[in-house]
């Protein structure tokens, strides 16, 4: 009998349960464009929104079309219809013959139907699991036995998200890494971080963000005491040893309010399964917390020695090493060179390029990198229009190029994709918001960044710099302050440093900045306080680099060699140019000719 929706709870985990088999068939795993078309499709249809599966919807949502998508020039969708129709009559021809129930999409429309095959069963439960399913599936001991920490963590919570609004607080804290190596340091917190990052798009749930969870790396743990300061109410911590081609997870799952293990458990498995583990942890939480899976998840398919390499890669980025040529970049371009198909190695190369290309140390590499970082950002999205970090670095590349309005639907689009991802935040407000002078605007962004990640030191330092370029000189300093000493002592002591000089308190400032490598601001301050010739001297050791020139002149007052400092910092694009623009330091230029100018030249708004 066919049914126009599943109501009952049994018939939507029947229905869901079914749509992963075909998935995980021979026919879909490797076709990632017909499985990302029949998930988005049935998840609609689950959720009662037949209405809104259109021709137009879904050439944005699965296609990757722009809004301005004519159906009668590009036939996309129908042709991928016809394609997965019969690939849905391959299925159940073969591999899925004996399935208990069966998803179609009839001709002449895109919500699909289902229903029972005349011969199976009549079942009010999950269908029955035949004997090539569990062949099929017997990889998944691990993954299944770990899908057990959010089984019980949604037995627990049940009512809650049914009957609240309020998101459910989870904490992942860094996993131990057994072998005590450090080299393998960065297999156990990129682990950490892909588990963060694949819960952090379903819906109901509110995962603390990686820096404010690796702000516990290396120290004792008191599950109190952190989910107090993550404002988490569960908190999920583990070690990890990886041995060979073998893999060992011990996990446990603690509620806060009275440090009550709601699970634990040991697992021993094939190196091979870590990518199963993630997307069936997901699967469990979605289908046993009843929660909606977000349009943003995606399982991918990658080798083992690439997925090692973008985790080193990401391993980089966790631990702050961004620098003027930061290590990521060789990872991620190993990591895509060994699998062209993988997104969100592209997404990371993407922003690592839009950081370095606008640095002073790499201008004789900027028209490369600029290159890169455009192919990178654009493939990102083509392989997944639905990878959030893939939409924000396509927002940092046309940032970089001043494609302003562009940039800011890529940044919306992330933030639409992935609510709980704080670097989109942060990278919106620093990279365009702060740029164009919307000050307020990125303020409002940092402040939401702050909430879904509290302890990061990024998101402080960046609340830092713009409330320093907005005057408020007190509330900067006290961000400043919360960014931990040993995460990155040059970035706090250059926060803390302006910021102490917008109070006023100028030998305060000298002593901290003299810590920085960027003698700049330093020399900026000696000029602050009269010691005219210590700021020359900086002005000197720090030359050629324009920006560092451009402050020790603007401390001096001297205003010529200030706008000429600047005029030569054109080279690094609108976005540093922009940014500067907006420091205090600069204000007795800005309003000046040659400034409009420039800001003419590079591609700035007046």
């Amino acid at each position: 009998m066919l049914e126009t929706m599943p109501t009952a709870e049994s018939d939507v985990y029947a229905a869901r349960q079914q749509l992963e088999r075909v998935l995980a068939s021979a026919g879909f795993l490797r076709n990632e464009r017909m499985a990302r078309f029949l998930r988005f499709v049935v998840e609609q249809h689950l959720e009662g929104k037949d209405s809104e599966i259109k021709e137009s919807v879904i050439a944005i949502e699965v296609f990757g079309r722009g809004a301005d998508h004519d159906p009668s020039q590009d036939s996309i969708v129908r042709t991928e219809a016809g394609r997965l129709r019969a690939r849905l009559a391959e299925y159940y021809a073969g591999e899925g013959k004996g399935d208990a129930l069966v998803i179609e999409l009839p001709k002449g429309g895109y919500a699909p139907v289902l229903h029972r095959p005349p011969a199976a069963p009549q079942t009010t439960g999950a269908p029955q699991t035949t004997n090539d399913d569990r062949k099929r599936h017997s990889k998944l001991g691990l993954i299944l036995a770990l899908a057990g920490i959010v089984v019980a963590l949604g037995m627990t919570v049940w009512w809650r998200v049914q009957h609240t609004a309020t998101p459910i607080g989870i904490a992942v804290l860094p996993l131990e890494n057994l072998s005590h190596d450090p080299a393998e340091d960065y297999f156990a917190d990129g682990l950490t971080d892909e588990l963060i990052r694949n819960l952090s798009i379903i819906d109901g749930l509110s995962p603390r963000s990686r820096t404010s969870s690796f702000a516990f790396k290396g120290k004792p743990r008191n599950v109190r005491e952190a989910g107090k300061e993550l404002a988490a109410d569960y908190i999920l911590e583990g070690s990890v040893l990886r041995a060979g081609q073998r893999l060992r997870i011990d996990a446990q799952l603690i509620r806060v309010r009275d440090d009550f293990p709601i699970w634990s458990g040991k697992f021993d498995r094939e190196l091979t399964d870590v990518f199963a583990i993630q997307d069936e942890i997901s699967r469990g939480i979605v289908n046993n917390l009843r929660l909606t899976l977000g349009q943003g998840r995606r399982r991918y398919e990658t080798s083992v020695e690439a997925y090692d390499l973008y985790l080193h890669a990401r391993a980089f980025e966790i631990l702050g090493g961004v620098g003027d040529n930061p290590p990521s970049i060789g990872f991620f371009e190993k990591a895509v060179a060994r699998d062209p198909s993988f997104a969100p190695a592209y997404a990371g190369l993407a922003a690592a390029y839009a950081y370095t290309s606008a640095t002073f140390p790499n201008l004789d590499h900027r028209d490369d990198q600029l290159a890169k970082m455009r192919a990178a950002a654009e493939k990102a999205i083509e392989l997944d229009p639905l990878l959030a970090e893939g939409h924000a670095s396509l927002g940092m590349a046309r940032a970089r190029d001043g494609q302003w309005e562009q940039s800011e639907r890529s940044f919306r689009r992330a933030i639409e994709l992935d609510r709980n991802r704080s670097n989109s935040y942060d990278d919106f407000a620093t990279y365009l918001l702060l740029v164009l002078g919307r000050t307020e605007e990125a303020l409002q962004q940092l402040r939401v960044a702050e909430n879904i990640d509290p302890l990061s030191p990024e998101v402080q330092r960046y609340l830092g710099y713009v409330l320093t370029s907005a005057g408020r000189y007190d509330e900067a300093a006290g961000h400043c302050e919360k960014m931990p000493a040993d995460a990155d002592s040059r970035a706090r002591s250059e926060c803390l440093g302006r910021a102490r000089l917008g109070q006023g308190r100028i030998n305060e400032a000298i002593q901290v900045l003299a810590t920085v490598g960027n003698r700049g601001y330093l020399g900026y301050a000696y000029a602050r306080a009269g010691r005219r010739e210590d700021a020359e001297k900086v002005a000197a050791d720090v030359s050629p680099n324009p920006f560092n020139q451009a402050l020790v002149f603007a401390g001096l007052g001297d205003k010529e060699r200030t706008l000429d400092a600047l005029e030569r910092m054109d080279v690094l694009g609108p976005g540093r140019i922009g940014r500067a623009l907006t420091y205090p330091e600069f204000a007795f230029v800005r309003d000046d000719p040659r400034i409009n100018a420039l800001r003419e030249k590079v591609g700035l708004p007046k």
